[in-house]
């Protein structure tokens, strides 16, 4: 089978798109801070012409990524739209316009952190301290860096045995903080499913999601549309489903599984086609990072 296309950087495909769809952990940043090369590409793309959305598995709504995001020397001036799992979960949440989110209660158990409730504050919901006494399970992830599935099992043991339907609002597995891989609240998600839970899920690479983002970047034709992330099962999955092309990045989570190559070195290319073939996600190009 043919070799995926691995570039240099984006600047050699860049006349064949309008738009880009760009993962944030593992493409724009590591958690703490910008990649290199990462400001100078995005302001280089934005004098091309060129419209950027940032879509992120954050399980908080776009003005706190924003906030983030402007932490860290990036800043609006340098992309136009920002689309986030959170921010999708909040619309579900308030909108509750299909059979499922419909049937929800009004009492919402929160897995997560205390920063991620911006996904249903003020949609008047009833906080529930126990499982017993939810309707449903928000899963916004870990709170602590470095915490185990085993340490939210017994969370996940009530749930399942107060019947609670969960949302995800981020399903990503795992993510980058630094130099360290820590779980997301798709791992738990999964957890749970394996449990017999039901789950439904919000983001990448759920279709709904890139829906949003089309809407945003207000390109009809989607073959001029290139999403760039660092996961297969997220970021190429949903770009496949979605029909648009996408640029995996080789030094994200998959940099182990790829041989673990020094940063910004191309990757073995029979490593990189084997990896693609068992996910059965298959990028149209590689790059290193995200460089001009």
């Amino acid at each position: 089978m043919a070799d995926i296309r691995q570039i240099s950087g984006i600047a050699e495909v860049i006349d064949r798109y309008d738009g880009f769809i760009l993962d944030l952990w593992g493409v724009l940043h590591d958690g703490e801070q910008p990649y290199s090369g990462v400001p100078d590409c995005l302001d280089r793309m934005r004098a091309a012409g060129k419209t950027l959305c940032l879509l992120s598995n954050a399980p908080r709504r776009t003005p706190g990524v924003i906030e983030k995001l402007d932490g860290m020397g990036l800043g609006r001036e340098r992309y136009h739209h920002v689309m986030t799992s959170g921010e999708a979960t909040y619309e579900a949440l308030r909108d509750r316009d299909d059979p499922w989110h419909a049937a929800l209660g009004r009492r919402l158990y929160h897995i997560g952190p205390e920063r991620d409730t911006d996904v249903y504050d003020g949609l008047g919901y009833e906080i529930a301290a126990t499982p017993a006494e939810g309707d449903f399970v928000v899963n916004t992830g870990i709170v602590t860096f470095g915490e185990t599935v085993a340490d939210y099992q017994p969370q996940l043991d009530a749930c399942l045995a107060a019947g609670l339907p969960m949302i995800c609002a981020n399903p990503d597995l795992v993510v980058m903080v630094g130099p360290m891989l820590v779980i997301c609240a798709g791992t738990l998600a999964a957890r749970y499913e394996e449990m017999g839970g039901d789950v439904r899920w919000h983001g990448k690479p759920h279709a709904p999601v890139y829906e949003r983002c089309f809407k945003l970047l207000g390109i009809a034709d989607k073959s001029r549309i290139l999403a760039v992330g660092d996961s297969l099962r997220t970021d190429v999955a949903g770009a496949n489903a979605a029909g648009i092309d996408v640029a995996l990045v080789t030094a994200g989570i998959h940099q182990e599984e790829l041989g673990g190559a020094a940063w910004g070195a191309a990757v073995d290319p029979v490593n990189l086609r084997a990896l693609a073939d068992a996910s059965g996600h298959l990028p149209s190009y590689a790059l290193p990072s995200l460089r001009w």
